[in-house]
C-alpha cells in the first residue's frame, strides 16, 4: 500500500484478534512512532505494551481505578474486559518536561499524540488493525500511579492492536477542503 493511500484510507477497526503483531512488525511500528515530529528531540513519550498476562494486569488497573473512582459493579465489569478487546494494548504517555521552555509542554504532549498515529499507520500498512482509544482512565490517578507514572506525565492514548476480526466497510472519505480557509 502506499502512502496516500494508506493516509487517505486510515480507519480504526474495533474488532481485533490474534495475532498481535509479531517482533518485526512491533518494531516497525515502535520506530514509526520515533520519527515523528519531535521539536528539541526531546522524546517526550513512552510506550507500555501490554500483551498475554500483560493484558490481565492492565485489567487489573483498570477494575483497580474503577473501583476507586466509585464505579457501578457494571461498569467495573466492563473495566476488567476492556484490554481484552485486542491480542496487545500498548499505553502511549507523554513524557512532558517543563525545565525545556523552547518546547512547551503542549508541544510535547501533541509530538506524543503524533506518534500514536504513526504507531496505528505502521500497524495498518502490515496487514494489522487497531484502533485509539482514551477515555476516563487515560485521565485517572490510580491508572497512572499503577503504570509508575509521574505526576507530569499523561496518557495520550491506548492503541489496541491485533488482527481485523472482520473487514471493515471503507468509511465515506471527507473533503477536507470544507474544514479549510484562506487568510
Amino acid at each position: 500500500m502506499d502512502a496516500l493511500t494508506l493516509l487517505l484510507t486510515r480507519q480504526s477497526c474495533p474488532r481485533l484478534v490474534a495475532p498481535a503483531p509479531d517482533d518485526a512488525q512491533l518494531k516497525v511500528i515502535l520506530d514509526a512512532a520515533a520519527r515523528v515530529p519531535d521539536h528539541g528531540g526531546l522524546a517526550p513519550w513512552e510506550f507500555i505494551i501490554a500483551t498475554g498476562e500483560g493484558l490481565n494486569r492492565l485489567a487489573d488497573v483498570f477494575v483497580a481505578a474503577a473501583t476507586e473512582a466509585g464505579e457501578d459493579d457494571d461498569f467495573i465489569a466492563k473495566a476488567a474486559n476492556m484490554p481484552l478487546r485486542a491480542p496487545m494494548v500498548i499505553t502511549v504517555v507523554a513524557k512532558t518536561r517543563s525545565d525545556i521552555k523552547k518546547v512547551p509542554e503542549l508541544e510535547q504532549q501533541l509530538s506524543a499524540g503524533c506518534a500514536v498515529m504513526a504507531m496505528q499507520q505502521a500497524a495498518f500498512a502490515q496487514g494489522l488493525g487497531g484502533i485509539w482509544r482514551t477515555g476516563s482512565f487515560a485521565f485517572d490517578e490510580t491508572v497512572n500511579k499503577a503504570l509508575g507514572l509521574d505526576d507530569t506525565d499523561q496518557i495520550v492514548g491506548f492503541l489496541y492492536l491485533g488482527t481485523p476480526a472482520i473487514e471493515m466497510p471503507l468509511k465515506p472519505q471527507k473533503d477536507g477542503s470544507t474544514f479549510a480557509r484562506y487568510l
